[in-house]
């Protein structure tokens, strides 16, 4: 650690706001997000006026239909914000690249208050139909034929047109060195599906118990069609502003404390030194290397769970366990559910809560550390938790702690 706090320890998330969530809503990705920014400044006691900084991830025209939301110059000019500073770029450090640009953009006094957003709008775009491969569509082939390079060229001939099946060779490798089982992962599944009964915004709140997901049809071994995540639509919105300003916010400042952003390993989905994991490994330590907090300081845990299996790799990343033991600490749930000594993805995750692409974790992290959970709060007064974002070769954390407010 270099001399001095960590620069992001300058930053703290005043306020929070959400638009409705759900599937196909039918609204414009525009229109969400100015509902769950206009409820984020409301929130941090601030107006439009008092915003000079802009950020979202992954910028506009990134990605399959749905995925990318507004840009900041769009979401700008429908706020009539004054912007000292914004930033809309799509590599980094996964989804939280938005928020840890916001708390480096305050450190260095390019701006007070930062607006951070993340809209998606994939259950519109799909329409009625599945869910799109990446692989969809090409560009530069002769007779019609799209031709790919880099890693896509290696996975796309072979059908491997889908994250979840890059990820399910992580999981099929953990299988065979680890003897992780389908009825271990599952509990990731059930956990967020419990949870996600006590938040009425969750996409789905039915109940789900381990004989409906062993029934559920296989997408990609290990994987079933539980272990991925639902398609939505929805907006989520914060206010990171300078510490100075978090004694006067109307609620309880979540305080970052560290975030964890590095890549040490080669960028690649099935290229990665150590086929077990990911990128989270290497976000995940330089984390706890920018603070005196340890795992055990944590309380609540918002693991990014676009596949189950994201989760456990997470839950190892962040040295809740060791390798290769995660599948045996989720197994049960009683470790991960609310009351257990690791309460993780206390909404209903992604996989329950709807796919609001890392966001929403981040959202709850801040409400629970606010106490204002509802049916779903923690119980307890709880000081520190994790949020983690992204899988294969992209990875982000943050560690952040409750403010007196």
């Amino acid at each position: 650690m270099s001399a001095g706090p960590p620069l992001e320890r300058q930053a703290a998330i005043t306020g929070i706001g959400q638009s409705d969530v759900g599937r196909r809503l039918g609204r414009t990705d525009i229109d969400l997000t100015i509902d769950a920014c206009l409820d984020a400044i409301a929130d941090a006691g601030l107006t439009r006026e008092d915003i000079d900084g802009l950020a979202t991830y992954p910028g506009a025209g990134t990605g399959m239909a749905g995925f990318s939301g507004p840009g900041t110059p769009e979401v700008q000019d429908a706020l009539r914000l004054k912007l000292n500073w914004h930033d809309g770029g799509a590599e980094g450090p996964a989804q939280m690249k938005a928020v840890i640009a916001a708390c480096f953009a305050i450190a260095v006094g390019a701006a007070r208050h930062v607006l951070v957003y993340r809209t998606v709008t994939e259950s519109t775009a799909q329409g009625e139909g599945g869910r799109q491969g990446i692989g969809g569509s090409g560009s530069g082939g002769s007779g019609g034929v799209p031709r790919f390079s880099g890693f896509l060229q290696w996975t796309l001939p072979f059908g491997a047109v889908s994250a979840a099946n890059w990820i399910a060779l992580v999981g099929q490798r953990r299988v065979h060195e680890f003897g992780l089982t389908r009825e271990q992962l599952a509990h990731v599944a059930l956990n967020g599906r419990r949870n996600a009964a006590l938040n009425p915004k969750a996409i789905y709140r039915q109940p789900m118990d381990l004989d409906d997901y062993l029934a559920a049809r296989m997408i990609s071994s290990p994987l079933c069609l539980f272990d991925c995540d639902a398609p939505c639509d929805g907006s989520t919105a914060l206010v990171v502003s300078h510490v100075d300003y978090a004694a006067d916010a109307p609620h309880p400042a979540c305080h970052v404390n560290s975030v964890g952003t590095a890549l040490r390993g080669r960028p690649s989905w099935d290229q990665f030194d150590d086929m077990t994991t990911m990128a989270a490994r290497d976000a995940g330590a330089s984390m706890w290397e920018r603070t005196d907090l340890v795992p055990s300081d944590v309380d609540i845990a918002q693991l990014y769970d676009g596949f189950s299996l994201l989760a456990l790799v997470w839950l190892e990343a962040l040295g809740f366990c060791g390798r290769g033991e995660s599948g045996e600490f989720v197994d049960g749930g009683s470790r991960i559910a609310l009351d257990g000594q690791l309460p993780l993805n206390t909404a209903g995750g992604q996989l329950s809560a709807g796919r609001l692409h890392g966001f929403g974790l981040l959202h709850e992290a801040c409400v629970q550390l606010r106490g204002d959970g509802g049916e779903r709060q923690v119980p307890g007064r709880h000081e520190v938790a994790v949020v983690a974002n992204g899988g294969g070769p992209i990875a982000g954390s943050l560690l952040l702690t409750r403010g007196s407010g």
